[in-house]
This record gives C-alpha cells, structure tokens and sequence, in this order.
C-alpha cells in the first residue's frame, strides 16, 4: 500500500550492491516496512507494510555503502556525511543555547539578511515532519513592511468574523466547549477581537510586533497537525544561535483553517490546509540578564 503524500505517489526505490554487502543486516534491523533476507541477501518487497516510503534509514546505516534509496523526491545527493562527533553540540552546549531564547518582540531597525534566512530554512528542514517527504510548507515575509501588510490584513480578516463572538455566539458556543475552552475563548480570544483593530487604528501591529521577519508554518492536508510545529521550534532555535529573537506567534493559524479566502488566497496559501503556527523573527533591541527556569504542569512516570 502506496503512502501518499501531496508531493508524491509512489515507492522509492532500493537497490543492493550485492559484492560489498557482507551481510550485517543492520539496514534489515532499521527498516520497518519493506526489507528482508532470503538466500542469504537483502530483498526488496514493496507489497510488505507500505513499502519503501523514502525515509532512508537503510542506507544511513549502512557501513559500507553498499544500499542504495531514490524516490519519493531522495536522490543520492540528498545522503550527506555527518558531522564528526566533535563538531555537534554537547548537552551543555545546547541548554545554554535553549536557556538563552526569549520570546522578543522588540526589534531593532534592521532587515534579517536572506543568507541568515536560509540558515534558518535549512536548519528547520532537518526537523522530523512526518511521512517523508514533508507536507510542511513555509510562507516567509520578509521585510518590515510587508510583515506589517500581512498583520493589518490579518486584522482585517478577524473583524469579519467578529460576529461568531458575539454576546449570543459564546452562549451558543458554551454548548459545545468544554469549560476550559468556552474560557479562553471568552477571556482570551474576544478581548483581541477589539484590541487588535484598535492598534491597527493608531498604526501600531500587536500581531506581529513589526518584526522583520515572519515565518508561516503550515501543513498540506496529508500531514498531522502537529508536523508544522516541530520545524517552527527548530527555526526559532537556530534564529537564537544565530543572534536573532524570535516569538512564536499562535493566532494566525486557526482563524484562517477556514474562510479568510481573500486572505489566504493574497499569500499563496491554500483555502485546504493543516494551520501551523508563525514565528516572528529579528535583531532584538534588548539584552536580557537572566534566564528564567520553566517547568511542566506534571511529569508522571510508569
């Protein structure tokens, strides 16, 4: 069975350099899906689980490269050697990383370069998103006064579904919400439904903070709702490594899933999407002192 994907319908392909193969079988032991041993040599069944689905495990194992995988959008060029060891980060290394990033959303006068952006995408794109290959997509608007356009029309787009928020709407909602949720909306959601035209009025952009930089992370319908997340967090982490603020920014996907066809059309995004989230990002003004420790609302082991 074919795992579809929206960029493609097929198996990848797999092939075995049988007079390097000795037989170790690691790649046997990391493929889940479509390999197995007969006569003493690796075989290839696409009819087994899915099929080869590209995720290239078999050949990344692999110690005498000797297995091969193209398709599903793989080529060869794609197979990279890794780092060597004392080039990756250390525990260490990373928490300082993790312990200095800050939600800013104050910035300084200054374009992030497209070499810093690029960065950003490639370090985002290592992230897991899913089936290979992945259904995340990335809008970016870069530039202070397109950021500012795409918030204001944004705000525009919230004033007209102003109304399933009215007095009568949130007691109507209440009979499908739970109590946690009928609370947010009511004490969190309405309130911005006001402010942000109000802010909009004087020129000022409470949604995306007239940052340099944004980033909208979303899906295509094959993928799950949180694939989008996960490169989002990576770019926010790389942005700080790279001397950047950033903020997540959590309003805009769910009131474009539906409607805001203007919108959504206006930016290239589809009507039909997985909403993600968007990340703002810039040179921020100020420098902070200290950290500050988070924790979990419960951790439980079994």
């Amino acid at each position: 069975m074919i795992l579809k994907t929206s960029r493609t319908a097929e198996y990848a392909e797999i092939t075995v350099d049988y007079e390097k193969c000795n037989m170790c079988k690691l790649c046997l032991k990391v493929c889940k899906s479509s390999l197995y041993e007969e006569n003493g040599k690796i075989l290839v069944d696409q009819s087994k689980m899915f099929g080869c689905i590209g995720c290239g495990q078999c050949e990344a194992v692999c110690p005498l490269e000797c297995i091969f995988v193209n398709g599903r959008t793989l080529s060869q060029d794609d197979f990279i050697p890794l780092p060597a060891k004392e080039q990756r980060a250390n525990m260490e290394q990373l928490y300082s990383l993790l312990l200095s990033r800050r939600s800013t959303r104050e910035f300084k006068n200054r374009e992030v370069e497209q070499e810093v952006i690029d960065e950003i995408l490639k370090a985002a794109s290592t992230a897991p998103m899913g089936i290979p290959p992945s259904d995340v997509c990335v809008l970016v608007v870069k530039g202070k006064d397109k950021v500012r356009e795409f918030a204001f029309d944004f705000v525009d787009t919230l004033q007209k579904m102003k109304w399933m928020f009215s007095s009568f709407m949130l007691k109507l909602w209440r009979l499908f919400m739970s109590k946690e949720e009928h609370e947010m909306m009511k004490n969190f959601i309405v309130p911005l439904m006001d402010f942000f035209p109000e802010k909009k009025e004087i020129g000022e952009d409470w949604v995306l903070y007239d940052a340099p930089l944004v980033m909208y992370f979303y899906g295509t319908l094959y993928a799950d709702p949180v694939d989008p997340v996960i490169p989002a967090t990576y770019a926010m982490i790389t942005a700080q490594s790279l001397g950047l603020g950033t903020c997540m920014i959590g309003t805009i996907g769910p009131f474009i899933k539906k409607g805001a066809n203007k919108f959504k059309e206006k930016y290239g995004i589809p009507q039909k999407h997985v909403p993600g989230v968007a990340v703002i990002f810039g040179y921020p003004v100020y420098k902070y002192k200290k950290a500050i420790k988070r924790t979990f609302a419960n951790v439980k082991y079994y």
